[in-house]
């Protein structure tokens, strides 16, 4: 039910975005705004708490919100708070993002690798993972795990890529534990 309540808001608010020709803004403002009720969850225990009515949730949303975010997101916040769907707008914002990004062909890539890359390699890994992609821009989270020894592992989506040490080691090791000698 909840993954039915975010693609159909989601949805509705990705074709606002579209009709209003503001597609990246919206991304820009829905991904600030994640970000911002993210590090501060007692306002939306405040917006989801049931003693509070729609009426004074509307009205805390635009005391805070009025004039800092455009009146298409202000607008549809109101809904979601009229509806009572509050507590799926969470859902909502993630399925929104990732369908902008889809449409616009924005990719996310988890890279891993044993030591931190200086912005010269960054960019080398970025400019590959566009060549070989179908991605016009790709966004990149950069983490160090010093186990992997050397190499990276990359993965976006559903796809992993592992060109780490400690993998091939793993790998000869299983390949030599199968050896028989006679």
């Amino acid at each position: 039910m909840a993954k039915l309540v975010s693609a159909t808001y989601g949805e509705a608010l990705f074709e606002l975005a579209k009709e209003e020709n503001k597609v990246l803004a919206l991304l820009e403002e829905v991904t600030a705004l994640r970000t911002i009720l993210t590090e501060n969850t007692e306002f939306g225990i405040l917006l989801a708490n049931p003693k509070v009515s729609k009426e004074e949730c509307i009205a805390i949303v635009r005391n805070v919100f009025e004039g800092k975010i455009s009146k298409e997101l202000m607008g549809f916040l109101e809904l979601l708070l009229q509806k009572g769907r509050y507590n799926e707008l969470m859902p909502i914002l993630d399925y929104f993002i990732d369908r902008v990004k889809e449409a616009e062909k924005i990719g996310t890539a988890y890279v891993t690798t044993a030591v931190a890359l200086d912005e010269k390699q960054k960019g080398a890994i970025e400019a590959k993972l566009l060549e070989t992609t179908s991605y016009r821009k790709i966004e990149i989270e950069y983490t160090v795990d010093e186990s992997l020894i050397g190499g990276m592992v990359i993965r976006i989506r559903d796809r992993v890529v592992d060109s780490s040490v400690r993998t091939k080691l793993e790998k000869m090791q299983r390949m030599l534990s199968e050896v028989q000698l006679v």
